[in-house]
């Protein structure tokens, strides 16, 4: 990757996980993500719990995105009747990173088969801050932030922010 592409700067987080089951005792998916940020010296500056609801998710978003220059959903990324985290964070978009969903399914086929094409897993940039939404499972937040987000958010904000 060119130098040129990438500022070198502080990025503040934000965690939420969408289930209407969790909390932050059995939220493991969340704390691996927070775990994963945080060691790669990325800050947090916000953590959430939301129900599987679009106005829930949408609003949610939308407050951490006064904090934070990327946030990560992680839940209601599949096929079920209450998945619907990409109903509420899609309008808010003004591009998608379409790489992303393509390289996660990619690398997700090698660990669990075809099962991967269910997964939903976006990306975009919402007012030069980026948003990711990932599959639930502690290995889909593994995976997606160690291989994708990590390595790669700098990169995307500093286009993001031109």
């Amino acid at each position: 990757m060119n130098p040129e592409h990438v500022q070198t700067r502080d990025i503040r987080s934000a965690v939420i996980t969408v289930s209407s089951s969790r909390t932050k005792e059995t939220d493991k998916s969340g704390a691996t993500i927070l775990h994963l940020l945080e060691g790669a010296g990325i800050g947090i500056a916000a953590y959430a719990i939301v129900p599987d609801r679009v106005d829930a998710i949408r609003s949610e978003v939308i407050k951490v995105l006064e904090h934070a220059d990327c946030v990560i959903l992680n839940g209601g990324t599949g096929l079920t009747h209450d998945d619907c985290t990409l109903e509420a964070v899609l309008p808010l978009l003004d591009k998608k990173i379409e790489g992303f969903g393509e390289l996660f399914r990619m690398l997700s086929y090698h660990d669990i088969g075809t099962s991967a094409l269910l997964s939903r897993a976006a990306a975009g940039i919402s007012g030069g801050k980026a948003i990711f939404c990932i599959p639930g499972s502690t290995g889909a937040v593994k995976l997606a932030t160690s291989a994708l987000i990590i390595p790669e958010i700098a990169h995307i904000l500093t286009h993001a922010t031109k």
